[in-house]
């Protein structure tokens, strides 16, 4: 009876794991539809954004020192490799030959890169980190904020890239990286004479507002990866946990009808006895 309790208990606690995982799809599959319909507009921001990379057919020179890396994540989990994708790739950045030559800093978005492996291997590349992302759909204004906490850190970067996660349909996204030019490779170009009446100061509020601009898309991209791998990978969770339920509902059937069957024979051979 004891091994039969304890199924009992088992087979009860998969089945609210079930009714948890459930809900958690439903909701996903909610927050999915709303991130990939904001996703549009976002697009032509980050579409706008880099378009004078290939007007102006400016690259990052990565010989230079000071480089800066943006890890794209959230605060939550759940979802599948999706946040370890990109601490893998962040690592393998910093881990290359040419990189261990340049002065690397890492601004982290959200705490699943930091806590995952970052934070432990590479503490001191670390520039800063924000918390407190992927609990509301992200907007402009805190892109914006990020932004200006980039600018206003002190680092001088000379090249710099962001790592997210691109969104490419409900059951697949690609890992990406965005590079980002600051305002003295933007001014030092020979070919941004393309564009009429640029002078400093208006070079520098682009440069900006580029930064702002590409940072809200690569962040709307990221949340829309996240809710479609939460809700696959909720379904796959509740499809294994009816699977495990299956299997311990045949194991309990077989457990409790060999423990009938035994009782069975001991009253009859009780009687038989007498």
């Amino acid at each position: 009876m004891a091994t039969l309790k304890l199924i009992q208990t088992r087979l009860k606690s998969v089945k609210n794991i079930q009714k948890i995982t459930k809900s958690m799809k439903m909701i996903a599959a909610a927050r999915y539809a709303k991130a990939e319909k904001d996703l549009r507009p976002a697009r032509s921001y980050g579409a706008g954004a880099t378009a004078l990379y290939d007007r102006a057919e400016i690259e990052s020179d990565l010989s230079k020192p000071n480089h800066l890396i943006i890890a794209v994540s959230s605060d939550r989990g759940l979802c599948g490799g999706i946040h370890s994708t990109v601490t893998k790739a962040i690592k393998a950045s910093l881990n290359e030959e040419k990189a261990k030559e340049r002065n690397n800093k890492v601004v982290v978005i959200g705490d699943k890169v930091r806590d995952s492996w970052l934070g432990k291997t590479h503490p001191k590349n670390i520039l800063f980190h924000i918390k407190e992302v992927g609990r509301k759909p992200p907007n402009f204004t805190e892109a914006s904020l990020i932004s200006s906490a980039i600018m206003n850190e002190g680092f001088e970067f000379d090249t710099a890239e962001i790592f997210y996660n691109k969104f490419k349909s409900v059951v697949s996204y690609q890992l990406t990286s965005q590079p980002v030019l600051p305002f003295d490779a933007l001014s030092g170009s020979d070919k941004i004479t393309v564009y009429d009446d640029v002078d400093a100061d208006i070079l520098r509020n682009y440069t900006e507002f580029q930064l702002a601009s590409i940072l809200y898309y690569c962040i709307m991209e990221s949340a829309c990866s996240e809710q479609s791998a939460r809700m696959t990978a909720m379904d796959a969770a509740s499809k294994n946990a009816g699977e495990m339920i299956d299997k311990l509902t045949l194991q309990f059937n077989r457990t409790r009808q060999a423990v009938i069957t035994r009782e069975l024979i001991e009253i009859i051979s009780g009687a038989a006895a007498l």
